[in-house]
């Protein structure tokens, strides 16, 4: 199999299995997406979702945030991993909205990343989920997922699996495939055990093409094991 019909083929089955994959994180506008992607690195979507209303409710947008104490957000976002970090990086990315964007969120990477807590995964989610432009946030499920069905080759950091991934897949497409490999690793190419047995993209999977077939080829019984 070929690397383009790999991808052909995984391409067409999330086309057809997963057609309206989207963030699993609630927001209603480009600023409270940008929070809870903050507050999402290494923390679950779940526990993101949890923690926002009420601080949405409390600072419902950078105004009111870039003037908050960090004993005023902190208390909201203790839940999270890195609460303290995050909720710095939350009073300082509100600030520079404030100061050098008059309050908007950049639609381009190259002014997101100036953010604090904003790097190049944050950036590439809020460019392709709220300004719908080609972006692949990599991610350790995206990294994990497309390393592991051979989609990228030899990848050693995110940013060369995002530039091999939007290399190979349309433009039109990158802001769902982002979605795709993040909800296939979330719930069915999870790290430790995979649930190769149920997964559609057996055919196309380096992973399943190699270690799995010869597992259960070890564990059938020989005929003369039945013996």
């Amino acid at each position: 199999m070929t690397r383009k019909e790999r991808y052909q083929g995984i391409i067409e089955w999330f086309k057809q299995n997963m057609p309206n994959a989207e963030t699993e994180l609630h927001y209603t506008n480009p600023y409270e997406l940008l929070v809870a992607v903050i507050l999402s690195a290494q923390c679950t979507d779940k526990r993101v979702n949890i923690v926002t209303p009420k601080l949405f409710e409390r600072f419902p947008g950078p105004e009111s945030l870039a003037m908050a104490e960090f004993e005023d957000v902190e208390p909201l976002v203790r839940s999270v991993t890195f609460a303290n970090n995050k909720s710095r990086h939350l009073i300082g990315m509100a600030k520079l909205l404030m100061e050098r964007f008059g309050g908007e969120v950049p639609d381009n990477i190259e002014d997101l990343v100036l953010l604090p807590g904003v790097g190049r995964k944050t950036a590439n989610v809020i460019v392709s989920v709220v300004f719908h432009k080609p972006g692949m946030a990599v991610d350790t499920h995206v990294f994990r997922v497309s390393a592991r069905i051979g989609l990228t080759l030899k990848a050693k950091t995110p940013l060369q699996a995002e530039e091999q991934l939007v290399a190979n897949i349309p433009a039109d497409l990158l802001p769902i495939a982002h979605h795709w490999l993040i909800l296939h690793g979330r719930y069915t190419c999870i790290a430790r055990k995979p649930k190769c047995a149920t997964c559609g993209l057996q055919q196309w999977c380096k992973y399943y093409a190699t270690d799995m077939k010869h597992l259960a080829q070890k564990q059938t019984p020989t005929t003369e094991d039945k013996n």
